[in-house]
């Protein structure tokens, strides 16, 4: 399936709020450290609810790490300085759906790495900064699925 990554994330609930999210979709959450908080967060624990033993979750202490770990594979990093939609992609199995910490979202020196595929954007109106980090995650997921047939959906 797909491999969502957060880089450096920062808030306990959104990442419990993706481990829910990657366990509905049978995709992968990659987090890369250093984390903005520990794992056993009662936080994190509540937004994952009891999706936390049902979804594949791989922490890798920083991006070179996770670069081993997934590579080769597409990866597609998500900033709101892209001009390319999130939705003009052929998504295929194994693309990594990169996503940056809130609130800041990828630096620039994440984004000119050399694993990068290709930077892209949600739409949203104008003034407006960034989506809630698991909401951002959930909407790319469920559109790479779905362009993918919604493969092992009941």
């Amino acid at each position: 399936m797909f491999r969502v990554m957060f880089h450096e994330p920062r808030i306990p609930p959104n990442t419990g709020n993706a481990i829910r999210m990657v366990a509905g979709t049978g995709c992968e959450l990659h987090l890369v450290g250093p984390l903005g908080f520990d794992l056993s967060e009662p936080k994190l624990k509540r937004a994952g609810l009891d999706y936390h033993d049902l979804a594949t979750v791989t922490v890798h202490e920083n991006l070179a790490a996770a670069w081993e770990a997934v590579t080769p594979a597409r990866v597609f990093a998500f900033t709101a300085h892209a001009t390319t939609s999130y939705a003009d992609i052929a998504y295929q199995p194994g693309d990594v759906l990169l996503f940056g910490p809130e609130p800041t979202g990828l630096s620039e020196e994440v984004l000119a790495d050399e694993h990068i595929t290709e930077r892209l954007r949600i739409p949203m109106l104008p003034g407006r900064r960034s989506l809630n980090l698991s909401n951002a995650a959930a909407l790319v997921t469920y559109e790479a699925w779905r362009q993918n047939g919604f493969k092992g959906a009941v």
